[in-house]
């Protein structure tokens, strides 16, 4: 684009046709592999998750176990629920999942990120659901590093005058 915009009406022009280029662009298609299964990666602390969703009964495995033996704590197996829960889907979907990195608490979180990402790609009109419940932002939160003359990332050791 060589012209240089001298009037409102050129910009106006040009801002137009912008905007109807994006009006006119394609909703989002579903991204499926040739088994029809949809594949995300999901990040919580130091675990990551390569998560497989796939039409089924609702079976969850991760690791190559039942998620009761993978996640014994209910509270972690209702994490891993919670993005089927708010977007309606419930026991319609097999995942599999493998998962690397942190505690079990990290790792729950990494799944849930992983699932969520997944059921987006296979349905995309879950994607509202689920980007307003916040299931889809990465939470960025890591712990902090140990600095030096500290007894760890911000405890100092005990101050005495003498």
């Amino acid at each position: 684009m060589s012209d240089v915009i001298k009037t409102l009406e050129g910009l106006e022009s040009v801002a137009g046709g912008v905007s109807a280029a994006v009006a006119m662009a394609a909703p989002r298609e579903p991204e499926r592999d040739a088994l029809g299964r949809s594949y995300a990666t999901g990040k919580r602390k130091d675990a990551v998750a390569r998560v497989w969703i796939r039409p089924g009964s609702g079976k969850v495995v991760v690791n190559g176990k039942p998620i009761n033996e993978y996640f014994a704590r209910p509270v972690l197996q209702m994490i891993l629920k919670q993005p089927f829960t708010v977007s309606g889907t419930e026991g319609q979907f097999d995942v599999v999942a493998t998962v690397k990195g942190g505690g079990l608490s990290g790792q729950a979180g990494a799944v849930k990120h992983g699932v969520s990402k997944a059921l987006q790609l296979y349905d995309p009109s879950l994607r509202g659901a689920l980007k307003a419940a916040g299931f889809l932002t990465r939470d960025s939160r890591v712990v902090e590093r140990k600095k030096y003359g500290k007894a760890k990332a911000r405890k100092s050791f005990q101050f005495s005058k003498r």
